[in-house]
């Protein structure tokens, strides 16, 4: 290891590559405080000079800590109401300069001490710019912050960084256990500190390409926020993790909280976003059981123990082993419905005490609350493919302003017309080729994930068998020919909606007619790959 003088005539040992870091002076530069002076205090006794920037300097010194400021380092004072403080050679050549003689001699021979950790993080941009005029929320865009973030970073070998107070705990049991920073520390350090940089820009760039009104920029790039590693993928070969999309505001399962149960899984997880976003569609208490991210079973009822009874008689069978969604809160009634047939999960925006101890003797299944969901259109739906992802807006339709045209000389009766919307909005989550049978604000039969549209029909009436009779039927997409509704009729059903568009539409419309349906077109397609 080298020495290299200080300004002040003291020495600063410099860490070779590979050796333990010792912290002989620390660089701090905080927007968020939290845990400050603790970590702070830590580095102070294990002998580190501090040194500090602005409102980080007078939170140490009014803890009673030694702190020597960066302006009595570069001689310049804060300039541009604060733009500009770190930005100077005194500081960023202490934290850049190698371990090697030439750099050593470098600092020594221009008075400058070498800077072992950097403490920053960064303005608040990702959760105070959105909705902000670009004026105000320019003034957020951290510049000095990032450098010194990604200086430390560059120069791992030797300098420790913390670009996160959850970092604080781990890095200072370190220092109190061996006195400094391992290698390995290190690079964890700078990968974290070059994630969060990247990130941070992601949202900046996010926002500046919102204000040019650019919906899909030339290069996108989506920060994502570790939630939880799950024990496999969708099988046991497979790793597999959950990844929250970083700075969002729209409620997810990132947000949930789970009260008891196994681990979650891979396609736990999948399951409970389909089923949290179907009964986030509805207002009144709403139920829904999926199973291979498709419903197997979905209503709307007075109560949520009624909602649930319908959604299972929709298909009991398959049923057995899905995930539960309630839009309302599970009272004992409900819990005590669901703890009679083998259930993953279940999720809901609260759990009264009643259906909690009841659901606590089911010591495997996974309890799960969560804000109320709400359909948000903005937001990127992203699909992987070998090589890349598609990127698209998510599926949102407000059916109180979508349009909805009749189209057979029999108009549906209002029984009907309520059975088809509940139909349609369940048809917006279930795989394609989706066909939904319904009746009284229950799912009856569901064809999903087929090939061709009138086989997801046969299914979908196989299922409901004799509830077919008098029933309504929903399509994600329009009939290309005639033989779909021909099935439908032969089944009992009395309606339909989808969204037209086919070049045969008169041929469909005709069949329709012909067996006395109503039919509905919407214009809008619903598919779900």
């Amino acid at each position: 290891m080298r020495e290299a003088a200080g300004p002040e005539g003291t020495v600063s040992r410099a860490p070779g590559p590979g050796a333990r870091t010792t912290i002989r002076r620390a660089l701090l530069s905080l927007w968020d405080k939290r845990g400050l002076t603790e970590f702070a205090r830590v580095l102070a006794d294990a002998g580190a000079e501090l040194v500090s920037t602005g409102g980080t300097a007078r939170a140490l010194a009014e803890a009673g800590l030694p702190v020597t400021t960066v302006e009595s380092l570069t001689g310049v004072p804060a300039i541009l109401d604060g733009r500009v403080k770190t930005l100077h050679p005194s500081i960023f050549a202490a934290i850049l300069a190698r371990a090697d003689r030439l750099h050593q001699e470098q600092l020594a021979g221009m008075g400058i001490a070498p800077v072992d950790l950097v403490v920053v993080n960064l303005y608040p941009f990702e959760a105070e710019a959105r909705g902000l005029p670009p004026a105000d929320a320019v003034e957020l865009v951290d510049v000095g912050g990032v450098a010194l973030i990604r200086a430390a970073a560059k120069n791992w070998e030797r300098v420790g960084v913390v670009s996160d107070p959850s970092q604080y705990a781990a890095v200072a049991a370190e220092l109190r256990a061996t006195g400094g920073l391992s290698l390995q520390a290190r690079r964890a350090l700078a990968a974290e500190a070059f994630a969060r940089t990247a990130a941070y820009d992601s949202v900046i760039a996010a926002y500046f390409a919102a204000l040019a009104g650019v919906r899909f920029p030339e290069r996108l790039t989506l920060a994502l926020e570790k939630v939880q590693e799950t024990r496999y993928g969708e099988n046991p070969h497979q790793a597999g993790a959950f990844y929250r999309l970083y700075a969002s505001s729209a409620p997810s399962l990132a947000d949930a909280q789970q009260l008891q149960g196994k681990e979650l899984s891979f396609n736990n997880l999948v399951d409970l976003d389909a089923a949290w976003g179907l009964v986030g569609e509805f207002a009144q208490p709403a139920a829904a059981i999926i199973k291979h991210a498709t419903p197997c079973g979905a209503a709307v009822a007075a109560t949520p123990a009624e909602a649930y009874a319908a959604a299972l008689r929709g298909d009991p069978v398959s049923a057995f082993g899905g995930v539960v969604a309630l839009n309302q809160t599970v009272d004992g009634a409900t819990a005590r419905a669901i703890a009679e047939v083998f259930t993953e999960a279940v999720i809901a925006p609260e759990f009264s005490s009643e259906a909690r101890q009841v659901l606590r003797r089911k010591t495997s299944l996974r309890l799960l609350v969560s804000p109320p969901p709400r359909p948000v259109s903005r937001e990127f739906d992203v699909k992987s493919i070998r090589g890349g992802v598609l990127v698209q807006d998510r599926d949102a339709e407000d059916a109180s302003t979508a349009p909805r045209r009749t189209v057979t000389p029999r108009s549906p009766s209002a029984r009907e017309m309520a059975d088809l919307e509940f139909a349609w909005i369940v048809a917006k989550w279930v795989k394609s080729n989706a066909i939904v049978l319904a009746r009284d604000g229950a799912t009856v039969g569901i064809g999903a994930g087929q090939p061709n549209r009138v086989g997801a029909v046969e299914i979908a009436a196989r299922v409901a068998g004799e509830r077919a009779r008098g029933a309504v039927m929903a399509s994600d997409a329009f009939f290309p020919f005639r033989d779909g509704i021909d099935a439908a009729a032969h089944a009992g059903i009395t309606a339909v909606i989808h969204p037209g568009g086919s070049v045969r539409d008169a041929e469909v419309i005709a069949a329709a007619a012909e067996h006395g349906m109503a039919m509905i077109f919407t214009s809008i397609r619903h598919f779900r790959h």
